[in-house]
């Protein structure tokens, strides 16, 4: 079972949808189109308020003249070990300057959690037990020190040029 999280906790009634042969979205909810069929859409309608599935091997740039259309952007994590989407997710909040929803989905797992949120993810579609377990009782695993900038800035400045104290920890 998939939940959604996002720092204030879970939501419920998320009408977002990955479409598959066994799954289509209802009158009630909304698809994550892939990236070549929101382009398609883009390019036949006027149509705002969408979502994409950005997966690993997709060119995030190419949304760029979408984003202003986007309600949400989802990047698949297909894997624990494929952090390819942390890439994409960078991309979306710095350069190309994406400030909607910012959605992980597949493995996500609650070590990697904190990573998610410092590029600039804000929601998770959650379908690991110990993960959903941890965040029901709000226990995210600290990282105190981080040694890159990233789109969340350390608090009050509190931190060294090649270091930087997360939020959660200064």
């Amino acid at each position: 079972m998939t939940k959604i999280w996002r720092e204030t906790g879970f939501v419920a009634n998320d009408p977002w949808v990955i479409e598959t042969d066994d799954v289509k979205a209802t009158e009630e909810q909304k698809p994550l189109l892939g990236l070549d069929a929101l382009i398609a859409r883009a390019e036949e309608s006027n149509d705002v308020g969408l979502g994409v599935l950005i997966k690993p091997a997709d060119d995030v740039t190419r949304l760029e003249p979408y984003l202003y259309r986007l309600e949400i952007v989802a990047v698949a994590f297909p894997a624990f070990n494929d952090g390819r989407a942390f890439s994409h997710a960078s991309l979306l909040r710095q350069r190309l300057g994406y400030t909607n929803e910012l959605r992980a989905v597949g493995d996500v797992l609650i070590d990697q959690i904190p990573l998610m949120l410092r590029v600039g993810i804000d929601s998770f579609a959650v379908t690991n037990e110990t993960a959903l377990k941890r965040l029901s009782e709000n226990r995210l695993p600290g990282i105190p020190h981080h040694y890159q900038p990233a789109v969340r800035h350390a608090e009050g400045g509190q931190a060294f040029s090649w270091r930087r104290l997360s939020a959660k920890s200064a």
